[in-house]
């Protein structure tokens, strides 16, 4: 069974330091110190500076776009609370958002400096994907990304207030976020299988596979969750931008082949 400690870590003076906050961090660490590795065997003509500096733009303007996507779509409770539009310690961002904004944030970077969109993409694929596995973490410690009410041993309690008016009188349901984290690990190791294995990939094959796989995952895992932030006629909203993720990386892939047909 999982039951949270709660959202806050510690305390220095009157500061709450939230375990979101470290999770968030820990996982932009480590998928950091993934892309740097991976650069290190696989992608040598990559300028680490680069990286580094694509990395510190990724993390200023994802979360931005991460946490602007999730406001907008919960737009009602924000206008009346415009205070807590910063207050992402508790929670409320979007990976699709952030995945989003990463994307224009990227291409653009790449663009002015003059470098191979996909082929950094590629490389950050494996960094991002790691940090979302990790980072779901920070859903348990605010008791959130959970699923249909469930018994089962690996059940996630749910304090009374943040359970969906319908299902108060449940305590314990699926831990969608460990779900989605589990399928996140997967596709880190389905991407570093196609890394090793297959070295006459095109520039982009894993970026686009990687969009492919995750929004499959995040099509499963929307399936069962109870507190995504909007719905359309009974739709998640997140069901629909995963399969316009979807949709994106088919095209993709589809692109790449093309122009490597023509370039033959």
């Amino acid at each position: 069974m999982f039951k949270s400690p709660g959202s806050i870590a510690f305390s220095i003076g009157s500061i709450d330091v939230h375990y979101y906050g470290i999770i968030m961090a820990f996982a932009i660490l480590i998928g950091l110190l993934t892309i740097l590795f991976i650069k290190k065997r696989y992608y040598k003509d990559i300028s680490t500076d680069t990286i580094c500096d694509i990395t510190f733009l990724l993390i200023v303007f994802g979360i931005i776009s991460a946490r602007l996507y999730y406001v907008i779509l919960d737009s009602n409770y924000f206008m009346k609370n415009p205070f807590e539009i910063p207050a992402i310690w508790n929670g409320g961002i979007s990976i699709q958002g952030a995945i989003l904004g990463g994307i224009i944030t990227g291409y653009i970077y790449s663009k002015l400096n003059k470098i191979d969109f996909l082929r950094y993409a590629d490389l950050f694929s494996f960094g991002i994907i790691i940090g979302q596995a990790i980072g779901r973490w920070g859903n348990f410690f605010n008791s959130e990304a959970f699923g249909l009410p469930a018994q089962i041993p690996w059940k996630l309690y749910i304090p009374y207030a943040q359970r969906p008016d319908f299902f108060k009188e449940f305590e314990y349901f699926h831990p969608a976020f460990l779900y989605e984290s589990l399928i996140n690990i997967c596709i880190f190791i389905v991407l570093c299988i196609i890394l090793t294995k297959y070295k006459q990939r095109k520039n982009g094959f894993i970026f686009f596979l990687y969009i492919i796989l995750y929004s499959i995952g995040r099509l499963i895992v929307e399936s069962i969750r109870l507190d995504s932030v909007l719905n359309i006629n009974n739709i998640h909203i997140a069901h629909i931008a995963a399969i316009i993720f979807i949709i994106f990386g088919i095209l993709g892939i589809i692109m790449i082949n093309k122009q490597n047909a023509k370039s033959l």
